[in-house]
C-alpha cells in the first residue's frame, strides 16, 4: 500500500513548529507495513491543498492529511479537499449527532463551520479535541494538534496495511566511503535494501520482508565491518 503524507501549516513551514506529525506517521505506517511514498508540507492555502490532494490521491493509495483543521480563519485544509474533488462543504449529519451525544460540548457554542466536511466524507471522531475529522475517497484528514492526530490515527489505522517489513542495524566505525564496495556485496547476495546513514560511525540498516534473510545478511555482514 502506497501512502503520501501531507501536513499543512504555515508555521510549519517558517520553521516555528517542528514536524512532529509527519515523523510519527511515517513511523506508523510504516510499522503497519505501507509504504510512505511523498512528504509533502504545505501552506495554509486552499488552492496548494487541493492541487496537491487531487495530484497524490489519483498517484498513491492512500492520503494523509494533518493540520489545518478547525474553526479559525485558517483552517482550510478541508476545504482544499473538498476543492480537489469539487465537492461542496456542508452541515454533516454524523458531526451534529457526535457533539449532539456528548454533553462537555455545547452546539451553540461552537463556531460556525464546525460542524462541515466535505458533502459525502466519513466523519472522524475527535476524542482529544473538538473538529472532527473526515475521510473523502482516499484521503485521510486529520488535525494538526499531536494529541488529536494520533488519537485519530488509531481510529482509522487498520486501513493501512501492507508487507510488515523486518530491519536489523549493523554499526560500522569505518568511514561511509570505505563501505561501499561491501554494500553492494549485501546486495548482491541477499535479497535486503541497505540504507546507510552516518553520524559518529555508520549505521547500516538492512530491511526485508523475510526475517531470515535480514537475519542472514546482519550476521555476514556484521563479521565484516
Amino acid at each position: 500500500m502506497d501512502v503520501a503524507v501531507v501536513t499543512v501549516g504555515d508555521e510549519l513551514l517558517a520553521g516555528e513548529t517542528e514536524n512532529t506529525n509527519a515523523s510519527w506517521l511515517g513511523r506508523r505506517l510504516t510499522a503497519r507495513g505501507a509504504t510512505v511514498r511523498r512528504m509533502l508540507v504545505l501552506p495554509d492555502d486552499t488552492q496548494a491543498i487541493a492541487e496537491a490532494v487531487s495530484a497524490y490521491a489519483n498517484d498513491f493509495d492512500a492520503v494523509v492529511v494533518t493540520g489545518g483543521v478547525g474553526p479559525t480563519h485558517d483552517d482550510v485544509t478541508l476545504d482544499g479537499v473538498a476543492a480537489a474533488f469539487d465537492l461542496a462543504m456542508v452541515e454533516h449529519q454524523d458531526v451534529v449527532v457526535w457533539f449532539d451525544e456528548h454533553a462537555e460540548y455545547s452546539r451553540q457554542d461552537l463556531v460556525s463551520g464546525t460542524m462541515d466536511l466535505p458533502e459525502g466524507a466519513r466523519m472522524i471522531p475527535n476524542d482529544e479535541g473538538v473538529a472532527p475529522g473526515a475521510i473523502v475517497e482516499n484521503v485521510y484528514v486529520l488535525p494538526g494538534v499531536p494529541d488529536e492526530m494520533r488519537a485519530m490515527f488509531d481510529r482509522v489505522a487498520d486501513d493501512f496495511e501492507g508487507t510488515r517489513l523486518t530491519t536489523e542495524v549493523v554499526h560500522s566505525d569505518a568511514p561511509e566511503s570505505s563501505l561501499i564496495e561491501i554494500i553492494a556485496e549485501v546486495n548482491d547476495r541477499f535479497d535486503v535494501r541497505v540504507g546507510s546513514y552516518p553520524n559518529d560511525g555508520v549505521r547500516l540498516k538492512l530491511t526485508a520482508a523475510d526475517p531470515e534473510e535480514v537475519n542472514a545478511a546482519a550476521d555476514w555482514l556484521r563479521q565484516r565491518v
